[in-house]
């Protein structure tokens, strides 16, 4: 038995359309997932206490429970509830909602970073509680959550791998099928493995590149 990543190459036209997919998933759902997480921040911060009890006890089940049996639960039990989905969507939704969770309690735990008294400068020259998180809390924040939400977004372009289980057609999906096609499962998953290590690096290169760059604005406690 040789190692000939010819065979694997030759696949090129799936191989990019199954790359394709895997980006396209995790970038729309790591979006979603950190727009949904600020919301939730948010809401837990100002919502009052039954607001932040409910939304706690659901990031404690999201965070608590495998990413793989949400996905199933997503895709096979969404009929139950009149959610018939196809797997692209599903998903979509399941990165969405997986790292909603995470990226919630990264934004919160950047709220209460922020000094007090900045919080209370805000509120006594008169701005609205939507300037003080625009104006206030979003700038200051910001340095403090960049290095975690960049870790979060390689975990999940990492789990966009699981989504192969109900038969979405990314990248690992996709090198599966060729590697059992072409009796090439070494070479297919040394591809694979290549393709997540260089996103991984860009995503690490362009984190470090965004905090060097935002630098210039940290805040200090005076």
């Amino acid at each position: 038995m040789t190692f000939d990543i010819n065979v694997i190459i030759g696949q090129w036209p799936a191989i990019v359309s199954g790359a394709g997919v895997t980006i396209m998933i995790w970038i729309l759902g790591t979006i979603a997932a950190a727009v949904i997480g600020f919301l939730m921040a948010v809401a837990r911060r100002y919502g009052g206490i039954v607001v932040d009890k409910g939304l706690s006890t659901i990031v404690a089940l999201l965070r608590g429970t495998p990413f793989l049996i949400q996905i199933f639960l997503v895709y096979y039990g969404g009929p139950f509830v009149g959610l018939d989905l196809d797997p692209l969507p599903a998903g979509l939704i399941g990165i969405a909602i997986y790292g909603a969770a995470y990226f919630s309690e990264i934004f919160r735990s950047g709220f209460q970073a922020v000094p007090k008294g900045h919080i209370e400068a805000g509120e006594c020259v008169g701005l609205t509680r939507g300037q003080i998180i625009r104006r206030i809390l979003l700038p200051e924040m910001t340095m403090l959550v960049l290095p975690p939400s960049v870790n979060m977004v390689v975990i999940l372009m990492k789990e966009t791998a699981v989504l192969s289980i109900i038969t979405v057609p990314e990248l690992t999906a996709t090198l599966s099928a060729i590697g059992s096609q072409q009796y090439a499962f070494v070479e297919a998953l040394s591809v694979l493995a290549l393709f997540y290590w260089v996103l991984v690096e860009l995503t690490g290169w362009l984190g470090n590149l965004a905090e060097t760059k935002l630098s210039r604005f940290r805040f200090f406690n005076a």
